[in-house]
C-alpha cells in the first residue's frame, strides 16, 4: 500500500499566508481605531476633571482664573505668562504646592509691587507653615495632573522646551494625555508628555466673537499666543507651524445659535487639547464643548 506524502503543498502554504495577511489587514486598522478612541475618551475624562477642579477653584475664590497673556510688570523679573500657565497656577499653584489667594498672576510669583514672593517657602518653619495654610488646593491630584515645567532649567529641572522665549521657563503647564513628547529625567529615566492644555477665559462684558480687535471679543486668541508660537514638540524637538488664527473663532462658534455668530461657553471658559497630532487648530483637537 502506497503511503501519502506528509506536509503542505506550496499552494496550501500560500493560501494560509494569504488568509493571515487578510486578517492582519482587517485587524490592524481596527486596533488602531480602538486605541485612538480610547485615548480620545481618556482626554475627555481629563478635561472633565479640569472642569470640576475649576468649579472648585471658583467656589473658593469667587472667579475663574484669568487667561490674558501678560508680560512681567515694568520689564521686571520673569518672562511672559499666558493662559495655559495661569491654568496650572490656579489648579496646582505656582510651585505645585497649592494656589495662594494673594497671587497677582505673575510668572515670577511676586506680589502687586513686584517685591515679595507670594509663594515663598524659604523663610522660617513658622513662616512656611503660615504660607501653606493660606494656600488652596491643589485642585488636581499631582500624580495624575500631567503637569510639566515649561522650560528646561537644568538636568535636575527638565521641561518641555529648550527655549521658551518670551515665556517664563520656570512655570508649569498641564499637558494632555497623548504623550507625543519624551522628556529625559534624572537617572536616565524618561516620561511622556503631551501638548499643553490651552485655557481661555470668557470676557463676559463683550458681546461679539468675530468682530474688531481680539481683545474686544468674548474670547481673545492672544491669551496663548506665546505658547503656540513655540511650535509643536515631539520627542524633544521643536517643529514650527503656523496656526490659522481666524480658524480659532470658527472652531469655537456654536452652530446651534444662528441669529449671530456666538461662541460655546460664553459665560465661562474653554479648554483645548491639541489631540494626537500635537497641533492646535486641526480636526483632531479635543475641547470641553
Amino acid at each position: 500500500m502506497k503511503r501519502g506524502k506528509l506536509g503542505f503543498t506550496m499552494v496550501e502554504i500560500l493560501t494560509v499566508v494569504g488568509i493571515i495577511a487578510i486578517l492582519v489587514a482587517v485587524l490592524v486598522p481596527t486596533l488602531t481605531m480602538v486605541r485612538r478612541i480610547a485615548k480620545e475618551t481618556q482626554q475627555k475624562v481629563q478635561l472633565t476633571a479640569i472642569d470640576l477642579a475649576l468649579m472648585a477653584f471658583k467656589g473658593d475664590q469667587g472667579y475663574y482664573p484669568p487667561s490674558i497673556w501678560t508680560p512681567p510688570p515694568g520689564g521686571g523679573l520673569g518672562g511672559d505668562y499666558g493662559g495655559a500657565q495661569k491654568l496650572a497656577e490656579a489648579l496646582l499653584g505656582w510651585d505645585l504646592m497649592g494656589f495662594h489667594p494673594d497671587s497677582e498672576w505673575r510668572s515670577n510669583g511676586y506680589d502687586e509691587d513686584n517685591e515679595n514672593l507670594v509663594y515663598d517657602l524659604t523663610g522660617t518653619d513658622e513662616e512656611n507653615e503660615e504660607n501653606l495654610r493660606a494656600r488652596r488646593g491643589p485642585y488636581l491630584e499631582l500624580g495624575t495632573a500631567n503637569a510639566f515645567r515649561l522650560g528646561q532649567i537644568s538636568v535636575d529641572k527638565p521641561g518641555l522646551f529648550a527655549n521658551t522665549a518670551p515665556l517664563e521657563p520656570d512655570t508649569y503647564v498641564i499637558c494632555d494625555v497623548f504623550g507625543i513628547n519624551r522628556i529625559a529625567l534624572v537617572a536616565g529615566r524618561t516620561v511622556r508628555a503631551g501638548a499643553p492644555i490651552l485655557y481661555y477665559r470668557a470676557n463676559t462684558s463683550k458681546k461679539n466673537i468675530d468682530d474688531g480687535e481680539w481683545r474686544e471679543r468674548i474670547y481673545n486668541v492672544e491669551d496663548n499666543f506665546g505658547l503656540i508660537g513655540l511650535g509643536r514638540i515631539k520627542d524633544g524637538k521643536t517643529h514650527a507651524y503656523a496656526l490659522e488664527l481666524e480658524k480659532f473663532y470658527t472652531d469655537i462658534t456654536d452652530p446651534k445659535i444662528t441669529a449671530i455668530p456666538w461662541p460655546y461657553r460664553p459665560d465661562s471658559y474653554i479648554l483645548i487639547s491639541a489631540g494626537a497630532d500635537g497641533l492646535y487648530g486641526t480636526d483632531d483637537d479635543i475641547c470641553n464643548f
